[in-house]
């Protein structure tokens, strides 16, 4: 009888500010919800002086303890109910490294904005780039705003019906399911449909705009119907909508608890690269975006 493969870790990156604490909160509940270990790492930048001299101050990294790292620990250690905890500390760059925490990984959990970023800037260099590269499903956790009280659980999946991705869909009704949440999915389609009329101009036409949108409902309910018989428990809602498919997200973002979207496979040999609403989702979102890469891992 063969032994059970271990478990994947959800993975949280901290570094002390107040956007890696709600991502440590975040990453406690995911890895509940999935009985998974959580690890805890702190993305250790490397000290490299210029110059000997009295003015230089250095860090020795050879000292075991990390300061970031004993913060979290005392914090975590007299929580109830925590899932099993393993913390680490990467000596690195955070852009470089970040990203590679995802291997091995379930889900990779970052803050909205680190230690000494500008607050105009609502997602670090790093977050873009762990959403950008990492091996695994990456969430960016921000403040969000109150979700209304007595509102039921939601969480939100961008579905571009031209390019569907299942592991995005998959990933957004497993989450729904964990949470007992319903699945609002959002479709976008270019609209108002516009016409060219025989005197050379473009004017709306409803009944253009009605065949759009009832070929891409269409198109939604199929790419949909597998994963429905899969997660029959899960309440479906399908919005199709014309308009800015970001728009469209970042303000059903508001009464979410996650939204999910998908990350785009570059075929240029510079890697992997994300769309421009994906993009815009993970700037201007209220919460938690999930971004997803289509390879198979």
């Amino acid at each position: 009888m063969s032994a059970e493969a271990p478990v994947e870790p959800v993975v949280v990156a901290v570094d002390g500010s107040v956007g890696s604490d709600h991502a440590l909160e975040w990453a406690l509940t995911a890895a509940r919800m999935r009985n998974a270990p959580l690890r805890v790492v702190h993305v250790r930048q490397y000290a490299m002086p210029l110059a000997d001299g009295p003015y230089m101050p250095t860090v020795d990294h050879r000292l075991d303890a990390d300061p970031i790292i004993d913060r979290t620990r005392r914090a975590l250690e007299r929580r109830p109910e925590l899932p099993s905890l393993d913390f680490d500390v990467v000596e690195g760059g955070p852009g470089r490294d970040v990203p590679r925490l995802g291997d091995g990984a379930q889900l990779l959990v970052l803050g909205s904005r680190g230690r000494g970023g500008f607050a105009s800037l609502l997602l670090g260099s790093k977050g873009l780039a762990a959403a950008r590269e990492a091996a695994c499903p990456v969430v960016v956790v921000r403040p969000g705003e109150e979700i209304k009280a007595g509102a039921e659980p939601c969480v939100v999946l961008g579905l571009d019906v031209l390019n569907p991705h299942d592991d995005t869909i998959g990933f957004a009704f497993a989450e729904a399911a964990l949470r007992g949440a319903a699945l609002r999915v959002v479709c976008a389609y270019p609209g108002p449909v516009l016409v060219y009329t025989a005197t050379g101009d473009f004017v709306t036409s409803a009944e253009a705009d009605a065949a759009t949108s009832a070929r891409y409902t269409e198109l939604a309910g199929e790419q949909l119907a597998p994963f429905q018989e899969r997660y029959p428990a899960v309440d479906v809602e399908k919005e199709v909508l014309p308009g800015d498919a970001a728009g469209l997200l970042v303000e059903a973002s508001r009464d979410a608890e996650l939204v999910v979207v998908g990350r785009h496979q570059s075929r240029m040999p510079l890697g992997r690269l994300m769309g421009s609403v994906t993009n815009a989702v993970l700037l201007h979102a209220k919460g938690a975006v999930a971004v997803v890469p289509p390879e198979p891992r």
